[in-house]
């Protein structure tokens, strides 16, 4: 080799680093994750009944055309409706359903003098029979509301069997987990934190501003 011949130089290959590991979310997250969805999919047909039925319930002449429908039927109690002229309420009452028509829960009955009274009531559908003790007579009346009625009363559980005041428990905690899980997210997510509580700080305010105006 010349004297003014040079080494070739030698490549240093850079040392290698890992990449960075992004940080693993905590399984609380993920199981926050899942509850959200599973509940957010099953509550939607209770958010579309109970949105439609409540805008029903708010404007009360959108009764599309149906009127309530009130009959009133007079006859001659069955022997057995009075021992020693006291009521039999469940003869009274078995008769009207097998011979009249009347259908739903007992929401009220009673005996004042010599008349008595029996009423029933389902979503969209209220009846009163009112009977002499003296004479064994009865009359029946009974109003049917329509459709549009029967979701009303859906919506506010009256007159509704134990089932349907039992689903509209289930559908509130339904909802209220999709409420706090969603909530729950958005403060885990550091970017979203703050525009969250801020948008909650509204809801609050104008919630509370708009029941104080009502």
């Amino acid at each position: 080799m010349n004297a003014t011949e040079q080494a070739p130089a030698t490549v240093v290959a850079p040392p290698k680093t890992k990449p960075v590991a992004k940080p693993r979310r905590g399984g609380h997250h993920k199981l926050t994750r899942k509850v959200h969805s599973w509940t957010s999919m099953v509550s939607l047909l209770v958010v579309l009944f109970f949105a439609l039925t409540g805008l029903l319930l708010n404007n009360p002449s959108w009764t599309f055309g149906q009127e309530p429908q009130v009959t009133s039927i007079s006859g001659q109690l069955p022997t057995g409706s009075f021992t020693d002229g006291v009521p039999n309420y469940l003869v009274i009452s078995e008769y009207l359903r097998a011979n009249q028509g009347a259908s739903g829960q007992i929401t009220d009955y009673g005996v004042t003098g010599d008349s008595g009274r029996i009423s029933y009531g389902s979503p969209g559908y209220t009846a009163t029979a009112t009977f002499s003790v003296a004479e064994s007579t009865f009359t029946i009346q009974t109003t049917r509301s329509g459709f549009v009625a029967m979701l009303n009363d859906l919506h506010k559980g009256t007159n509704a069997s134990t089932t349907w005041k039992l689903a509209i428990d289930a559908a509130a905690i339904l909802l209220t987990t999709v409420a706090l899980t969603g909530l729950i997210l958005q403060l885990m997510m550091a970017k979203k934190r703050t525009a969250a509580l801020v948008l909650l700080s509204i809801g609050v305010a104008a919630g509370v501003g708009l029941m104080l105006l009502a």
